[in-house]
């Protein structure tokens, strides 16, 4: 393989893709809506997988990011235990390629297994197309995508 040069592998943990970049807004520690039906209401960022940082910098995530989270408000079997989800929508705007900036009214994110299957059967309010592209079964159960 050529130097600079990677590989495309295409799997159900998300489509490693061109991304644009995307202000990484939500720092660990920072509370999400649960945006699925799994019972679970408020989140907690634990950590930001495959983030790399600087040295005493907070890893941080974005739209279509899979971070780990602690369930905050719930159901008791929920609370306190550690998942992984991917973030659908954030309040700072998203720059598109296309010039246009989006941006929603809350933080929201949806409760995922390691393989990338979701937890729920259904997502309420818009999906960001960003987290769409990268993730086919968020894709599939959205009913909004913008």
């Amino acid at each position: 393989m050529a130097a600079g040069a990677k590989s495309r592998a295409v799997s159900a943990k998300g489509v490693e893709e061109f991304r644009p970049y995307i202000t990484r807004a939500l720092p660990v520690t920072a509370e999400l809506v649960c945006a699925d039906n799994t019972g679970a209401k408020v989140l907690r960022i634990a950590q930001v997988t495959r983030y790399k940082g600087r040295h005493s910098r907070q890893p941080a995530a974005a739209v279509g990011d899979f971070v780990t989270v602690t369930v905050k408000k719930g159901p008791a079997e929920l609370r306190k235990q550690v998942f992984g989800a991917v973030i659908v929508r954030q309040k700072y705007p998203i720059r598109r390629p296309n010039g246009t900036r989006i941006s929603f009214e809350d933080n929201a994110a949806v409760l995922v297994t390691p393989e990338g299957e979701i937890k729920g059967t259904d997502i309420k309010g818009p999906v960001a197309s960003e987290a769409a592209e990268k993730w086919p079964r968020i894709a599939n159960l959205a009913g909004m995508i913008v």
